[in-house]
């Protein structure tokens, strides 16, 4: 099989393969191509997809014959020209939002696998490509929060007197999540987090992070639905609102990453809450652009409501674009190999999978995805 890999679009630095995974991909007897520059915005040049053993060339060239092609992004409908019937489109394609790219896929006979829709099972952790970068996000938040916060993190003693450590709260215990607690321990912050699954207070205590949870009113009890938290009761989101405020009031640095897919990101801080943090405190909202955690967030802006600012984070690990690629290939590796079949050198799919009809959008023409017809 001959694999294409695709340079991304002006606003997308990631590339979908790495000269690690070129090097993984010619290791069992596939032929990978590579456009020109597809690499350059994640610190890989030609030359080093070359010594890897990828062939280098125009857009026409790389996807002629191709079997399989490898993006960050989905490509527009007026880009999927070019491409062989039959052949696999993998990688973040959004489907919900890009219906027209899904089905200018099915009319060119592309079967198209949305890697974002990855179930959360123990087989497929290795594939999970919203895993690996909401990790890197979760970091970069707490990096960007000490960016933009005035003061140090971590406790000083000095002749001249002591640095008190910046406190911070981290809200949503999932990838992100555990990222942050342990980025903001790392860099010397008095660490608190809060989630609506009680099981994450184990995980939260074993970052040597303070849990803080509403004991009075039942929260989801184990992970949750695909390992989201799920839509919590009146009862519930009342308890945690005034939970909130008591806490929020004394932190110097907030993270947010609450997320229900499918569903506008739930709202966390209100304005009246904002009113009551110190002058000069940071919110990184990673929910952004979902509607955002946090009341008066606005997508790919900072601003700043009563002394407190408040930043919209978005995609942030595009920011880290050659770790974020590296992970982001493996996760593409790891899914391909999974499947390969050593004889016809191709993935080979089983009748029966739990994987494939979660991720798989179009086939023989056809836009099949469940979600996307019922």
């Amino acid at each position: 099989m001959k694999i294409a890999v695709l340079a991304s679009p002006a606003d997308e630095p990631r590339v979908a393969a790495i000269p690690e995974t070129v090097k993984k991909f010619t290791g069992l007897g596939a032929d990978v191509a590579v456009e020109a520059g597809a690499g350059e915005r994640a610190g890989i040049s030609d030359s080093d997809y070359r010594e890897a053993g990828a062939t280098i060339g125009d857009r026409t060239s790389v996807l002629k014959g191709a079997g399989a092609i490898l993006v960050v992004q989905g490509p527009d409908a007026d880009e999927v020209s070019g491409m062989e019937k039959g052949a696999l489109l993998i990688g973040a394609l959004d489907p919900v939002n890009r219906g027209d790219a899904v089905k200018a896929y099915a009319d060119a006979g592309l079967e198209a696998l949305a890697m974002e829709w990855m179930p959360r099972i123990t087989r497929a952790q290795s594939m999970d490509i919203l895993s690996s970068q909401s990790n890197l996000a979760g970091y970069k938040a707490v990096v960007d929060a000490a960016s933009a916060y005035g003061r140090a993190f971590p406790m000083m003693m000095t002749a001249a007197g002591t640095v008190s450590p910046a406190k911070c709260f981290v809200m949503g215990v999932g990838v992100a999540g555990l990222q942050a607690i342990a980025t903001a321990k790392r860099l010397g912050a008095q660490v608190s987090a809060t989630d609506v699954r009680s099981a994450t207070k184990e995980q939260i205590k074993s970052l040597g992070a303070k849990p803080i949870f509403v004991e009075s009113v039942e929260g989801i009890e184990g992970e949750g639905s695909g390992g989201y938290a799920g839509e919590m009761s009146d009862e519930y989101r009342k308890a945690q609102a005034e939970l909130v405020s008591s806490h929020i009031a004394k932190q110097d640095i907030v993270i947010t990453t609450a997320l229900i897919p499918g569903r506008p990101a739930p709202r966390l801080i209100s304005d009246e809450q904002l009113k009551t943090m110190r002058t000069g405190s940071v919110i990184v909202d990673l929910a952004a652009e979902a509607g955002g955690n946090v009341e008066g967030c606005v997508a790919g802006e900072t601003v700043e409501r009563h002394g407190v600012k408040i930043i919209g984070a978005v995609q942030l690990s595009r920011t880290l674009a050659g770790d974020a690629s590296a992970l982001f290939s493996r996760n593409l590796y790891n899914f391909l190999s999974a499947y390969w079949d050593e004889e016809s050198k191709a993935p080979a799919w089983p009748e029966e999978d739990e994987i494939l009809p979660a991720i798989r959008l179009t086939e023989d023409g056809k836009v099949v995805n469940e979600r996307l017809t019922s």
